[in-house]
């Protein structure tokens, strides 16, 4: 287990001590409610230089080289093996209708830093919200202090270090108002009442966030991020013969404003209203053990959950999970590949690099059936003498970072979706997911099926709800005896959460069959 402490250090005047004296008035312009931000222009701009300059994330943070490596120098008072400083600016806007009428609208900044020192296993950790010389020399004390020996380290002088760019965003959030933002959902929210007469209340919602971030390592790298994010959700409730269903549907990537086309509009409206109506008619299945195949896409939920988890390295560190002792055995069928990805263009998941700083990469878990590397942070690698696969994250600079998954799929296998399902005499098709637990030592799961179809005599018959399904994620894993062609990543992906963190992700399938899942329904 590690040895971990953490210190917050903040104050009533720490913002506006920042707003006077720090990121040379980009701070002040953050506090301005998003509504009005567009009139500041250029202001708080968001340049194709901001995105590949560290120089601009200097000016946003108020600090400059030598400052960081006095800091550092502090953190590494008393003998720590490493340390690293994270600073991050983040922006969040959130904007909700509901029929028709705005019933939410809300804006927030984080701004702060976290230094974090490791000795061996053990980690000290301090964050403050006052970014001055001051205030990061306290912390970094604080933080210093999980080592104990006189022995000051030197840090090596830093290098700048450009990210990767799989995400961009052409049309930045910080230059959007409010008015710009309540004709795209209340065109959403108008579809859905026009697609289907028996839809009866409609909610739409928009979330867009803008986070930069500097970290700088003390074996000398230091590099930044802008991470722009979009999530939209719609859910609707339909009413028929005094039955009352409901459900929803969403999207989410990491982009600016060009996201929000007519054709993703058209998307959440007809996608939402397909699923709501479709339970009017469903039925409850008969409990019991019976194949399940799993639709592409948000199906993934199940990969990522109950079986992504245990590949994270500090579980296996730990021996919590079941995978700690597989690494280079087999776990599945040979047409089974599992990867762990942090490149894919735009995906809610994706990172340029992660929050050690170090750089993303593609992770193969599991390649060819065989089991070949889990998710590592720097402690974990440094454990297993391999190196860091880009899953150090955390939720923001008052918290460490920990192996976590990113974009997590599985790739096409050799059979058709049409074969699968013909292969099933009386099955479930899972389609929608909500509502997981997971065991992450045993790898036991139970997860509730918002919705899918019946299988019977090889065709999808009628639609089903309240289901749930239960089993064990590495049993599921050998159990998967077809694997379709069709992959698909799901349209909105998540946010994982982990001992108390969350963290954006997403996850994907093709069709898969699973020749035996305990189902949970009526009886």
């Amino acid at each position: 287990m590690d040895n971990r402490f953490f210190v917050s250090i903040s104050s009533k005047i720490s913002r506006r001590t920042l707003m006077k004296n720090g990121a040379k008035g980009l701070i002040s312009v953050g506090m301005v409610p998003f509504f009005l931000r567009e009139s500041l222009g250029k202001a708080f701009a968001v340049t194709e230089r901001s995105r590949t300059d560290v120089n601009d994330y200097y000016n946003r943070f108020g600090v400059d080289k030598k400052i960081i490596m006095d800091v550092m120098s502090e953190a590494l008072s008393h003998g720590g093996d490493y340390a690293d400083i994270y600073f991050q600016h983040k922006i969040t806007d959130s904007l909700g209708l509901e029929d028709k009428a705005v019933n939410r609208a809300y804006s927030n900044v984080d701004f702060g830093v976290g230094i974090r020192v490791l000795k061996g296993d053990q980690t000290g950790y301090c964050f403050t919200e006052e970014i001055t010389p001051k205030a990061m020399k306290l912390a970094a004390q604080t933080a210093a202090n999980i080592a104990d020996s006189n022995k000051n380290v030197n840090p090596v002088q830093l290098s700048s270090h450009s990210p990767a760019g799989y995400y961009a965003a052409e049309m930045p959030w910080e230059k959007v108002s409010i008015d710009k933002k309540i004709p795209y959902l209340q065109k959403i929210n108008d579809r859905v009442f026009e697609l289907d007469s028996r839809i009866i209340k409609a909610q739409v919602f928009l979330r867009n966030i803008t986070s930069y971030i500097l970290i700088a390592t003390s074996d000398g790298r230091i590099t930044y991020d802008y991470q722009p994010m979009v999530s939209m959700f719609v859910d609707s409730t339909a009413e028929q013969n005094s039955r009352r269903e409901k459900n929803y549907f969403g999207l989410s990537q990491r982009s600016g404003m060009e996201f929000l086309t007519d054709e993703n509009a058209e998307l959440m409206a007809t996608e939402c209203v397909k699923r709501t109506v479709a339970l009017l008619d469903a039925v409850k299945l008969d409990s019991g053990e019976m194949p399940v195949v799993l639709a592409p896409g948000s199906s993934g939920i199940l990969l990522h959950e109950a079986i992504g988890h245990g590949m994270e390295a500090d579980f296996n560190r730990k021996n919590i999970s079941i995978f700690s002792d597989k690494i280079g055995k087999p776990v599945c069928e040979k047409f089974v590949t599992i990867i762990d990805d942090g490149t894919n263009k735009n995906l809610r998941g994706s990172v340029n690099i992660d929050d050690e700083a170090n750089d993303t990469e593609k992770t193969f878990l599991v390649k060819d059936g065989i089991l070949r590397s889990y998710l590592h942070d720097r402690i974990s690698a440094k454990h297993y003498n391999v190196k860091p696969t880009g899953n150090g994250r955390r939720e923001s600079f008052r918290h460490t970072p920990m192996p976590r998954m990113r974009n997590t799929y599985m790739l096409p296998g050799p059979h058709k979706r049409e074969e699968i399902i013909q292969s099933v005499k009386k099955g479930l098709y899972a389609e929608v997911f909500s509502n997981g637990q997971v065991n992450i030592g045993a790898g036991d799961f139970t997860f509730y099926v918002k919705s899918g179809h019946l299988i019977e005599n090889g065709k999808l018959t009628r639609p089903v709800k309240d289901v749930n399904i239960i089993g064990n994620g590495p049993d599921v894993l050998k159990k998967i005896v077809m694997l379709a062609d069709d992959f698909k990543m799901t349209y909105h992906g998540g946010t994982c959460g982990k001992n108390g963190q969350r963290a954006p992700v997403s996850y994907g399938l093709p069709t898969v069959k699973v020749s035996a899942i305990t189902v949970g329904g009526q009886s």
